[in-house]
């Protein structure tokens, strides 16, 4: 059995969907996904929550899934962020060592790190990632890792992201209430990236587009460093309510239209084909050609490649891009879609699975791009934990039952949560379970 740091468990609270999931490194180094469980998301838009309940009913059924699944009772989480509110700035900061004579060490290059937290940002903002982009070494530029090298002054250049407390604060609230910690707040096209894009690319230049239901993300690459993050507020929803518009028809019926028959080129879509939508209460059917439909899609989706343009150029790398654009999220699955972006921007495309660091007998239905993100949260989680040296608080379970129920309610107490498990439900289920294993005296609810 795999050792219990192994194990990571990660929350994507997306737009249209919230993922929960369990994992860890098999004997290959590959993630072995062990639960996986996906819901509608209604409380949260463009990226950021704003109904607090409906979130956390999500997260709580998704979460217990996940659990019943894997037979991993986790208690810390690595949760995704994302929002209009999201934003980078470059910095450089430094340190004076005490000799010139000793090696710089790892603690050394965390304490530049740590120093970097404290900078000053705008009232109501806070410093979520701070990534080092390359260093310096008494005047020696171009230092990828320091570690080792012999200097009294140690210096970095810094891309750190930068997002609003209260979104933050409403994200671990949510994950809180069902009796849970946030390991970490990783933001959403650093975890993608970790999942689709490969080192080559990387290397290369590459531009990873993350195309959600509330946002695009992008995230920018160039000789193995982060160049540029940003979050757009708009993703494949807006396409969506455009066709619910245009086609004067429901919500529901616009999203099914657009998944089943729509394309982002209107040109190669069939001019002689319609689709017939059933009529609101009983009214007439409405007859929609598969080409009016696609020239629906392909007008906004201009606009989302226009903003990702603006993104990719303001990070001064849209001529360095060798790798072009990677393309993944559930946009991408959109028909046409590559080559629309390719048309826009004049760069290469591809699709990009997860499947950069997926065990091989992993189910196809995780290997889709609507997952990225969810895959690169448990991938940056294992990240964390091995450059930390830290565990994840976990408690491995045979087939997923609980040791007693007094360890749920312990727990419950310890963290104020009385809503996780409502109308004791799950209590009785656990009595049942666990009467032919102890006496009645024992299971106490």
């Amino acid at each position: 059995m795999a050792k219990k740091d192994h194990f990571v468990a990660a929350v994507d609270i997306g737009t249209t969907k919230i993922v929960s999931l369990v994992g860890r490194l098999n004997d290959n180094k590959k993630l072995e996904v062990l639960g996986i469980s996906r819901t509608a998301s209604k409380g949260v838009k463009r990226g950021v929550v704003l109904n607090i309940e409906e979130t956390v009913n999500a997260i709580q059924t998704t979460t217990e899934e996940a659990i019943k699944q894997s037979g991993v009772n986790f208690k810390e989480v690595f949760v995704g962020i994302a929002g209009q509110h999201i934003k980078s700035v470059r910095s450089r900061g430094y340190i004076n060592r005490d000799s010139y004579d000793d090696e710089i060490t790892k603690e050394d290059i965390q304490k530049l790190i740590n120093d970097m937290y404290k900078i000053p940002v705008d009232v109501g903002e806070e410093i979520i990632h701070v990534i080092p982009q390359s260093f310096i070494v008494d005047s020696e530029t171009g230092v990828k890792n320091p570690i080792g090298i012999s200097g009294k002054r140690l210096e970095a250049n810094f891309h750190i992201v930068v997002g609003q407390i209260s979104s933050a604060r409403n994200i671990q609230k949510c994950i809180n209430r069902v009796g849970l910690d946030v390991k970490q707040l990783i933001l959403e096209p650093l975890a993608s990236s970790a999942a689709v894009l490969t080192d080559d690319e990387k290397e290369a230049g590459v531009a990873l587009v993350d195309i959600g239901g509330g946002t695009t993300d992008v995230a920018v690459y160039y000789d193995d460093i982060i160049r540029h993050t940003a979050v757009i507020p708009f993703g494949g929803n807006v396409i969506t309510r455009d066709i619910k518009e245009g086609c004067s028809i429901l919500q529901r019926q616009a999203e099914s239209l657009k998944i089943q028959f729509g394309s982002a080129l209107g040109d190669l879509a069939q001019e002689d084909k319609v689709v017939t939508i059933p009529g609101i209460s009983g009214r007439d059917p409405k007859e929609i050609s598969f080409r009016s439909l696609a020239y629906i899609i392909q007008s906004r989706m201009e606009e989302i490649i226009d903003a990702v343009s603006f993104e990719i150029e303001n990070s001064g790398y849209m001529d360095k891009l060798s790798a072009g654009i990677v393309l993944t999220g559930g946009g991408a699955m959109l028909r046409h879609i590559n080559q629309l972006v390719k048309f826009k921007t004049g760069l290469d495309v591809r699709i990009g699975y997860p499947n950069e660091m997926l065990a091989a007998d992993t189910p196809e239905e995780i290997n889709q791009p609507v997952y990225s993100t969810s895959i690169g949260l448990l991938l940056k989680g294992l990240e964390y934990c091995r450059e930390n040296s830290e565990e994840v608080a976990v408690e491995e379970k045979q087939e997923g039952v609980f040791d007693s129920v007094e360890q749920i309610t312990e727990q419950e107490s310890r963290k104020n949560n009385k809503r996780m498990f409502k109308g004791a439900k799950l209590f009785e289920n656990l009595k049942n379970t666990l009467s032919d294993i102890f006496d009645e005296n024992d299971v106490k609810m």
